[in-house]
Protein backbone atom coordinates (compact mmCIF):
# COMPACT_ATOMS: atom_id res chain seq x y z
CA UNK A 1 0.00 0.00 0.00
CA UNK A 2 1.30 3.17 -0.58
CA UNK A 3 0.44 6.77 0.42
CA UNK A 4 -1.76 9.43 -2.09
CA UNK A 5 -1.94 13.42 -2.01
CA UNK A 6 -5.17 14.31 -2.50
CA UNK A 7 -7.28 17.33 -3.59
CA UNK A 8 -6.95 19.45 -0.64
CA UNK A 9 -3.21 20.29 -1.36
CA UNK A 10 -4.16 21.87 -4.71
CA UNK A 11 -3.20 25.31 -4.54
CA UNK A 12 -1.86 25.25 -1.17
CA UNK A 13 1.24 22.88 -1.64
CA UNK A 14 2.42 22.94 2.17
CA UNK A 15 5.76 20.75 2.45
CA UNK A 16 5.91 20.27 5.87
CA UNK A 17 5.52 16.58 4.77
CA UNK A 18 8.46 16.73 2.64
CA UNK A 19 10.73 17.46 6.07
CA UNK A 20 9.90 14.00 7.35
CA UNK A 21 9.83 11.33 4.42
CA UNK A 22 12.95 9.37 4.35
CA UNK A 23 13.16 8.18 1.13
CA UNK A 24 12.17 11.42 -0.68
CA UNK A 25 8.89 9.98 -2.62
CA UNK A 26 7.33 13.80 -3.04
CA UNK A 27 7.18 14.95 -6.29
CA UNK A 28 6.35 18.88 -6.91
CA UNK A 29 4.28 20.35 -9.40
CA UNK A 30 3.60 23.96 -9.65
CA UNK A 31 0.35 24.00 -7.24
CA UNK A 32 0.28 20.43 -6.22
CA UNK A 33 2.30 18.01 -5.07
CA UNK A 34 2.28 14.20 -5.46
CA UNK A 35 3.38 10.43 -3.75
CA UNK A 36 5.80 8.81 -6.09
CA UNK A 37 3.83 4.75 -5.49
CA UNK A 38 6.92 3.26 -6.23
CA UNK A 39 9.22 5.14 -3.77
CA UNK A 40 6.71 5.41 -0.61
CA UNK A 41 7.24 2.74 1.74
CA UNK A 42 3.91 3.27 3.77
CA UNK A 43 5.68 4.47 6.90
CA UNK A 44 2.65 7.44 7.43
CA UNK A 45 5.18 9.94 8.99
CA UNK A 46 3.75 12.56 6.43
CA UNK A 47 0.37 12.36 7.50
CA UNK A 48 0.55 13.90 10.12
CA UNK A 49 2.41 16.66 8.91
CA UNK A 50 0.35 17.83 6.55
CA UNK A 51 -1.95 20.75 7.85
CA UNK A 52 -4.64 20.57 5.26
CA UNK A 53 -5.25 16.83 5.62
CA UNK A 54 -4.50 15.93 1.96
CA UNK A 55 -2.28 12.54 2.55
CA UNK A 56 -4.07 9.47 3.31
CA UNK A 57 -3.81 5.98 2.53
CA UNK A 58 -4.40 4.35 -0.49
CA UNK A 59 -6.94 2.35 1.03
CA UNK A 60 -8.95 5.08 2.60
CA UNK A 61 -8.60 7.44 -0.32
CA UNK A 62 -12.46 8.43 0.14
CA UNK A 63 -14.62 7.43 -3.08
CA UNK A 64 -15.12 11.37 -4.46
CA UNK A 65 -10.84 11.25 -4.61
CA UNK A 66 -10.38 7.54 -6.44
CA UNK A 67 -9.03 9.24 -9.02
CA UNK A 68 -5.61 10.91 -7.12
CA UNK A 69 -4.49 7.72 -6.76
CA UNK A 70 -3.67 7.52 -10.64
CA UNK A 71 -3.01 10.90 -10.69
CA UNK A 72 -0.11 10.29 -8.14
CA UNK A 73 1.14 7.61 -9.79
CA UNK A 74 1.61 9.75 -13.33
CA UNK A 75 2.63 12.97 -12.24
CA UNK A 76 5.07 11.27 -10.07
CA UNK A 77 7.02 10.00 -13.61
CA UNK A 78 6.83 13.89 -15.01
CA UNK A 79 7.62 15.73 -12.02
CA UNK A 80 11.04 16.53 -10.03
CA UNK A 81 11.36 15.29 -6.38
CA UNK A 82 11.05 17.68 -3.64
CA UNK A 83 13.40 17.13 -0.80
CA UNK A 84 13.28 20.06 1.42
CA UNK A 85 10.37 21.88 2.78
CA UNK A 86 9.64 25.52 0.73
CA UNK A 87 7.35 27.96 1.95
CA UNK A 88 3.58 27.24 0.88
CA UNK A 89 2.21 28.98 -1.84
CA UNK A 90 1.35 33.17 -1.03
CA UNK A 91 -2.45 32.23 -0.95
CA UNK A 92 -2.68 28.73 0.94
CA UNK A 93 -4.43 29.89 3.54
CA UNK A 94 -7.21 31.52 1.47
CA UNK A 95 -7.68 27.85 -0.69
CA UNK A 96 -7.13 25.45 2.47
CA UNK A 97 -10.66 25.03 3.28
CA UNK A 98 -12.15 25.45 -0.30
CA UNK A 99 -12.83 21.20 -2.05
CA UNK A 100 -13.83 20.88 -5.89
CA UNK A 101 -10.19 22.35 -6.92
CA UNK A 102 -9.24 19.51 -9.24
CA UNK A 103 -9.70 21.84 -12.25
CA UNK A 104 -7.00 24.46 -10.81
CA UNK A 105 -4.14 21.24 -11.05
CA UNK A 106 -1.45 23.05 -12.87
CA UNK A 107 0.17 20.49 -14.67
Amino acid sequence: MTYVVTESCIKCKYTDCVDVCPVDCFREGPNFLVIDPDECIDCTLCVAECPVEAICAEDDVPDDQQQFIVLNAELSKQWQPIIERKDALPDADEWANETNKLDHLQR
